[in-house]
């Protein structure tokens, strides 16, 4: 069956005659929007749009509010409504908030990120012009957080032992077992950043095979202030290791979403989980599997223990365990801190 494209699931939307406000199940093939998806359509019908009015002058912020989902409804073939509902999310049925940008200090108000929730950040030039439009989940924008003011942020510690290298789930969970194979390789166009596929996905086993001669290497550290690009360096060096032929990386949950697999680089006891505990029943948004649609407790996590003197990060530890099983080896933190109003600053390459 060919894949679908965001196209096909715009005329789904039209033809089905559905509106913002009708539920749709994140296994729907037909309705549901893929966060990839929906990124491309928005881009494609926001990309270059001015949110000015008649004569030019900028928009208020309620009215360029408003504007902005019209034109996300006209991006994704919905209706537009005549006014827009309270509801939480505004898009209740795709599951997304719109938020245009002028600056890069994003903020929400009046309530708690969700991990399964979509959040359309628009960047919008000096100029009222649309500039770009990125998609993640509340679970990706709590790791951009580093002001520790997010709700239910889950943190848990990883302890280091004698052995070096520590296969905590000898198995994949049960629903994942019949999708993955046996001699498992990657054509040139195989991306990490695909959607699952069945028979494509390596076992968790194998998976802790390749990575373990990962253990004892080095590679530059770019900085003591530069974790997101001294994890992108440790995740070029995974899709090497697990068969890929070229590096992707969209910055979204899992890391390797081909594999269904998350990658945490450590070099301090504390675990960042984010709003997702890794035992979590709930869905993610990726393909469906066949009859099964994969939850978080199915993702597999690769947990790295590193040292660095500044100039190198050397790794000396490897975990893998499934979600499921996550918490049989490391410890969680209980607690949560709450703010009214949470301010996150995106990074500077954040749309890029």
């Amino acid at each position: 069956m060919a894949k679908k494209t965001p196209a096909d699931f715009k005329k789904s939307i039209q033809t089905f005659g559905i509106t913002i406000y009708d539920k749709i199940d994140i296994g729907d093939a037909n309705l549901w929007i893929s966060t990839l998806h929906l990124e491309l359509l928005l881009n494609e019908g926001l990309r270059g749009r001015l949110l000015k009015d008649s004569k030019g002058r900028t928009l208020p912020n309620r009215t360029r509010s408003k504007v902005v989902k019209s034109f996300a409804c006209e991006a994704l073939g919905y209706p537009v409504p005549k006014s827009f509902k309270k509801t939480k999310p505004r898009f209740l049925g795709q599951q997304f908030d719109t938020y245009a940008q002028k600056s890069m200090n994003l903020q929400i108000w009046n309530e708690e990120l969700s991990p399964t929730r979509r959040y359309a950040i628009i960047q919008i030039s000096d100029n009222d012009e649309v500039l770009k439009v990125r998609v993640v989940n509340g679970q990706e924008l709590a790791l951009l957080d580093t002001t520790g003011t997010i709700t239910t942020k889950y943190q848990a510690r990883l302890e280091t032992r004698n052995n070096t290298h520590e296969l905590i789930s000898t198995a994949d969970t049960q629903p994942i077992l019949p999708h993955t194979g046996s001699q498992v390789t990657f054509g040139p166009s195989t991306s990490p950043t695909d959607e699952p596929v069945s028979g494509e996905l390596l076992p968790i086993g194998e998976i802790f095979s390749l990575l373990s001669q990962l253990v004892g290497q080095s590679f530059p550290d770019p900085g003591m202030d530069q974790e997101r690009n001294r994890g992108a360096a440790l995740h070029k060096l995974i899709c090497k290791c697990l068969g890929y032929r070229r590096y992707g990386d969209t910055g979204q949950f899992p890391d390797v979403r081909h594999q269904l697999l998350e990658v945490k680089l450590q070099t301090s006891p504390t675990i960042d989980l984010g709003l997702v505990l890794p035992n979590s029943n709930d869905y993610l948004d990726v393909r469906q599997l066949g009859s099964h649609h994969p939850r978080h407790c199915d993702t597999r996590y690769a947990l790295f223990y590193a040292n660095t003197d500044g100039s190198s990060v050397n790794l000396t530890h490897l975990f893998v365990a499934t979600g499921a099983d996550f918490f049989t080896r490391f410890r969680r933190f209980e607690g949560n801190i709450t703010n009214a109003k949470i301010q996150i600053p995106l990074p500077a390459d954040f749309f890029t």
